[in-house]
């Protein structure tokens, strides 16, 4: 035998069954989008690694532990995305979008990609939906990330989601509290982890993100970045935590949340799903109002947030709900030699419906159990007698009710059936 191959270390196959749950979180994300005013956007897997270093920041364990970086075919440095936003900014940049005071709204979903210990709900390729506001510096703005954010997995049905939110300043105040941490650490210096003590050095608001016990223990006692904002970054605060209240979001102040990424300014905010454990992140994000000028392009403020559909996922299963895509398949069930009229039928009726038609000759039950399986609303059952009648037996999967139906009417029969009520579990 042949070699066996396998799907690589924290990658996985998405299999029917399981990708139908996939499909609905997609979808209802982009319903989401749309009502909220927002244009998709697609951007290559892979890009220059210097733009993620550059834009994602080389102090970040992103670009130094988790890249994955490989040179080309003419030894240029390449890395498949490891987050959406420095390469939405790059788009904008390069087609001459990104201009002052012009507004864009957009969406992207996809896979990325971070060399990380795989575990629950976090993958080497993992895949996320995001969304960004580019060329405001409104708060509102802000408050718009959050909304549509909470709306989406709201709408999914997750409950106890707990929303927090902080701000980070921008580089008037940053600067001196980064100096304020960093002079209170160096006495402890040796006893926080290897990372830490880089990060020390590096960007010292780094180390409020740590995920050692011990460090997170040291640094508890520090005090916040909300006590050393400027004026314009505390008014600007202060109008997101307006807007939250006005629209009627519960949220937490977390100072010791920074994000993972070095782009950020004033808010920053992360969704939490108490069910996922330690790492109970569904999607955060934040404003990023210097990223596109640090990127070669000129001086336009922006906003955005990504959501892991793995964790949302996981979230949806441990509060016992599968989604499932809203569409409407009909099975067409067909007698021995009838293939030439199912045919017939099923490409009349997909103007319409999604209609799965049966390939093989078997007998009705297997085929109206496979039509179970990759769950139909409903069953035509087309025999000899219904051929010869010019008739198709409907049969509705969920009450079981089955009835005999002309050709000419059968279009308003599906309709009745599918307005219906769901009975199966």
């Amino acid at each position: 035998m042949g070699k066996k191959f396998q799907a690589m270390r924290g990658t996985r196959d998405v299999l029917p069954g399981e990708i139908e749950a996939w499909q609905a979180v997609e979808e209802a994300a982009r319903r989401q989008s749309s009502r909220f005013g927002f244009r998709e956007i697609r951007t290559p897997l892979f890009e220059a690694t210097e733009l993620f270093a550059r834009g994602v920041g080389d102090s970040t364990d992103i670009v130094r532990k988790e890249m994955y970086t490989f040179p080309d075919r003419k030894g240029r440095s390449l890395t498949l995305r490891p987050e959406g936003t420095a390469g939405v900014a790059r788009a904008l940049i390069e087609a001459g979008l990104a201009r002052p005071h012009e507004l864009h709204r957009l969406y992207y979903m996809g896979p990325m990609f971070r060399y990380d210990r795989p575990q629950a709900g976090r993958y080497r390729q993992f895949h996320q939906w995001g969304a960004e506001i580019v060329g405001t510096k409104s708060p509102w703005a802000d408050v718009e990330t959050i909304l549509l954010l909470v709306g989406l997995l709201v709408d999914l049905g997750l409950e106890g989601l707990v929303v927090k939110v902080n701000s980070v300043g921008d580089e008037t105040c940053r600067p001196a509290y980064q100096e304020k941490i960093r002079q209170a650490l160096l006495p402890r210096r040796d006893e926080l982890c290897e990372d830490c003590r880089e990060r020390l050095d590096r960007n010292p608001l780094r180390v409020l993100d740590c995920k050692v016990p011990s460090d997170r223990e040291i640094v508890k006692d520090l005090p916040p970045m909300l006590d050393s904002l400027c004026d314009p970054c505390r008014e600007h605060f202060d109008a997101v935590k307006q807007g939250l209240d006005a629209a009627g979001v519960r949220y937490e102040i977390d100072p010791g949340l920074v994000r993972g990424l070095d782009y950020y300014t004033r808010t920053a905010y992360e969704v939490h799903h108490g069910k996922l454990g330690a790492q109970s992140a569904v999607g955060g994000g934040g404003r990023y109002d210097g990223l596109i000028q640090l990127l070669g392009g000129p001086a336009v403020p922006a906003v955005g947030f990504s959501m892991g559909i793995e964790r949302t996922l996981i979230a949806l299963e441990e509060e016992g709900r599968k989604p499932a895509p809203e569409r409407d398949t009909i099975y067409l069930a067909r007698g021995a030699g009838l293939g030439g009229q199912a045919v017939r039928l099923a490409q009349k009726l997909r103007s319409t419906y999604a209609v799965a038609l049966d390939l093989e000759e078997r007998g009705l039950g297997p085929q109206l159990k496979q039509a179970d399986r990759i769950g139909a609303r409903v069953a035509l059952i087309l025999g000899e007698d219904e051929a010869k009648a010019g008739e198709v037996t409907l049969k509705d999967l969920g009450s079981g009710e089955q009835r005999r139906v002309r050709e000419a009417e059968l279009e308003s029969a599906i309709e009745q059936a599918l307005r219906g009520p769901v009975a199966r579990t």
